[in-house]
């Protein structure tokens, strides 16, 4: 199965809005996307549908000395989902999980702050949740997610991305409502791999976007939403 290459996340994002199209004009959507990759890929879908975004804040738990590999996430909400097989076959003591979520939660709470300011999260109960980032390779973070949202019982999950590994795609189908991938390539390398263009997303940038998804959703811009 061949992949599906993209510009860059703004166009990724257009174009899994363009599979998203039966949850537009809905109040009971919302757009929730995990920074900071995610957030360009988000705003795009959360135009396109009418509906509000925020951020759903999630980090990586990385093996020492291997910190792109996924020992498993942490997310909002006291969240901790391990990846059982790295875990177990690199041996890896609760000690050393312990003092990775410690630190990762620190980020995690920087981040809230400088993402949100002031501003509240938007109520989960009851709402269709739309999960976005830019790819899912290992599906650690995306399932710290997943598990912070259905803490909060919303009426429905769905996870969006562009691209997604196959085997991983496959076992995410079983664990949330809906699955919607633009691309699911057999031979997936990394999320990078799929974008011409994938600079790392700036703080700045995810606070720049979401005050203007905020700013354009509150008050029913011509350009983007209408009113809740």
């Amino acid at each position: 199965m061949k992949g599906q290459r993209f510009l860059n996340r703004a166009e990724a994002g257009q174009l899994l809005a363009g599979k998203l199209k039966a949850y537009a004009n809905r109040a009971d959507v919302l757009v929730l996307a995990l920074p900071r990759g995610g957030i360009p890929v988000a705003f795009e879908v959360a135009r396109a549908l009418h509906a509000p975004l925020d951020v759903m804040i999630v980090r990586k738990l990385g093996v020492p000395g291997q910190e792109e590999l996924a020992m498993g996430a942490i997310a909002s909400g006291g969240v901790r989902v391990l990846n059982e097989d790295v875990v177990q076959m690199l041996a890896l003591s609760e000690e050393v999980v312990d003092k990775a979520a410690a630190h990762e939660r620190r980020e995690l709470e920087r981040r809230e702050h400088l993402y949100r300011g002031d501003w509240p999260a938007y109520d989960i109960s009851g709402r269709i949740i739309i999960l976005v980032d830019d790819g899912i390779a290992t599906g650690a973070t995306m399932r710290a997610a997943a598990s912070a949202v259905r803490k909060q019982h919303p009426a429905r999950i769905i996870i969006a991305v562009p691209v997604a590994a196959y085997e991983t795609s496959r076992e995410f189908t079983a664990e949330v409502d809906e699955l919607v991938c633009v691309s699911i390539p057999e031979a997936f390398f990394a999320v990078g791999f799929w974008y011409e263009h994938f600079d790392q997303t700036s703080d700045e940038e995810v606070r720049q976007l979401l005050e203007r998804a905020r700013r354009d959703y509150s008050y029913g811009s011509s350009n983007c939403f209408a009113p809740d």
